[in-house]
């Protein structure tokens, strides 16, 4: 079959072909030619059948296993998450940190010119559009259940000053701590807090996304994580090689989205038995988490523009709303002026805090920053395919600058309103509620002690909820396309099917660890995918250097 003929044909299954020059890549492979297509008990499936047999049955085996063995796994989780931490944080760190200078790198060279999905494409969304959804991309259940909890955590473990044992620190504080100056806590903790949800994070995503955009769009690649790897396999990529690829790609998605829905879950009932004396319990949590499964179901039944677009938009609204109440009732000028100087703390100290050797805040680095970088490494090819699939026609100097800065610059001003109202609360009014409760509390304690306390929280809770079900609906959305061949339109079943996998998973993780097991699988999803993705790298500045370039 000729290319041509093979671009056509994926055309027809959801990768639009390049407009205006594009350098096609030479191969006769079409999506989903692998595929094996059946109806049993009436349901239309359409799966590749490698891909799909061995991450089905592999995570259905895992759920069993930790299910039926929630006493012997919990240690096994606990060392396993400890040992990564302790002994690879470095990988982590050198990785982020080789991500955000390839990012930031190509935004001042000529590469940057090229046009995701060639030269004559137009946006398929306006500036306002596009930026609402790399807003909403950069939204989640972590900004909820982080949101009040880390700035305090790192302010009171800089105000508490560094401790060491046998000459090796035992305190979590960041880099030096500030011990005994709260002003200096609350600015440290604060840097510390963006460092984890800032730039970092996004060139992670950018990575993922634009090797997406530009081996789909650009080179008429299916839209899996396999087709980035192809100036490396060549034709190899369709065999084995690239089938293990994907398998990955999907482990790190199922786990990194189980740590966010775990999360997710155990907040929402902590807040509801907070407001409605709901049994605070592992029972509560797991049928929290079936009944949201089955609200992220009727969402996959109604489909991606009735489904999760309405909802998406449903907790941007909410969520912004939000937002602009805690601004508004809480100390509006200590976050107005707060936000730009934790910003430049964050500057200053954004040397020390991502390095990866020598550091004497171990514990930080390792329990911390370790466990953020493994995380979204996991998240990435979710949040990456879809921020791949909106910013087809964009430059990739728009690209990089957008991905990069928009999400960041909304993820650092819900931390300094959030976070910023709590250590208010707690270093200028004495409201100790907030600074004594747990992680997973605190963010209601905080909303209680604003004017409609009652209201904001349950609309806490419903975020919350909204955020578990778009994840549900998103994320089992990308991994029936990775497990499909590349297709975008596979039969609902499927998509189905991984919905519930999600939700046995977290339930899986939660009866088998809590939130250590959460942890500990998405570390261990995203050592491997870390790897990968430094391969990927190289992979974009080749596809990038054949590509023809605009003026």
């Amino acid at each position: 079959m000729s290319s041509e003929n093979s671009n056509e044909t994926n055309e027809s299954v959801g990768v639009p072909a390049p407009e205006g020059p594009a350098n096609l890549i030479d191969t006769d492979y079409v999506i989903g030619q692998d595929n094996v297509a059946a109806s049993p008990l009436g349901m239309d499936v359409d799966l590749h059948g490698k891909v799909f047999t061995v991450s089905s049955l592999v995570i259905l085996l895992f759920v069993i296993l930790t299910l039926a063995l929630q006493n012997q796994v919990e240690p096994v989780f606990e060392g396993m998450r400890a040992w990564l931490t302790s002994n690879l944080s470095w990988v982590f760190l050198s990785g982020a940190n080789v991500f955000l200078v390839l990012t930031v790198g190509l935004i001042f060279t000529p590469l940057a010119k090229v046009r995701l999905g060639g030269q004559h494409a137009t946006p398929d969304f306006s500036y306002a559009g596009w930026f609402a959804m790399l807003f909403a991309a950069g939204m989640g259940i972590g900004l909820m259940y982080f949101g009040v909890s880390e700035p305090l955590t790192h302010y009171g473990t800089a105000l508490g000053g560094t401790a060491a044992e046998g000459g090796v620190r035992t305190d979590w504080a960041p880099l030096g701590a500030a011990a005994g100056d709260e002003q200096a806590a609350v600015t440290l903790g604060m840097a510390a807090t963006i460092f984890h949800w800032g730039i970092h994070p996004w060139a992670i995503y950018a990575v993922v996304a634009l090797a997406l955009a530009l081996f789909s769009f650009n080179k008429g690649l299916p839209l899996t994580m396999r087709s980035v790897f192809y100036p490396i396999l060549g034709e190899r990529v369709w065999g084995w090689p690239g089938h293990a690829i994907d398998i990955l790609a999907v482990f790190a998605t199922l786990f990194g989205l189980a740590t966010s829905l775990g999360l997710g879950a155990k907040q929402a009932t902590t807040g509801l038995s907070h407001l409605f004396g709901v049994p605070n319990n592992e029972l509560t949590m797991v049928l929290l988490i079936m009944g949201i499964t089955v609200i992220a179901l009727g969402s996959v039944m109604l489909g991606v523009d009735k489904g999760v677009q309405r909802l998406s938009q449903i907790n941007m609204a909410m969520a912004g709303l939000l937002l602009a109440f805690v601004i508004i009732a809480g100390p509006t000028l200590l976050i107005a002026t707060g936000f730009f100087e934790y910003m430049l703390a964050y500057l200053k100290n954004l040397p020390a805090l991502s390095n990866p050797f020598g550091r004497e805040d171990a514990n930080f680095s390792q329990g911390w920053t370790a466990f953020y970088w493994a995380w979204w490494i996991s998240w990435s090819p979710f949040v990456g395919m879809f921020i791949a699939r909106v910013s087809r026609g964009r430059t990739v100097r728009e690209f990089l600058i957008a991905v990069l800065i928009i999400p960041t610059v909304i993820s650092v001003l819900w931390m300094t309103s959030l976070g910023g109202t709590g250590i208010h609360q707690v270093v200028n009014l004495g409201m100790e509620n907030v600074a004594s409760a747990s992680g997973d509390l605190q963010l209601f304690e905080m909303l209680g002690n604003l004017p409609l306390g009652l209201i904001t929280s349950t609309i806490a809770i419903f975020l919350v909820i909204v955020f578990f079900v778009t994840s549900s609906d998103s994320g089992s959305l990308v991994i029936d396309a990775i497990t499909a061949g590349g297709k975008v339109d596979a039969p609902k079943p499927q998509r189905m099917f991984w919905a519930i996998i999600e939700g046995a998973i977290a339930i899986a993780l939660l009866l088998g660890g809590g939130l250590t097991a959460l942890q500990a699988m998405a570390v261990s999803a995203g050592f491997p995918f870390t790897i990968l993705l430094l391969f990927a790298c190289y992979s974009i500045v080749r596809g990038l250097m054949d590509e023809p370039r605009g003026a």
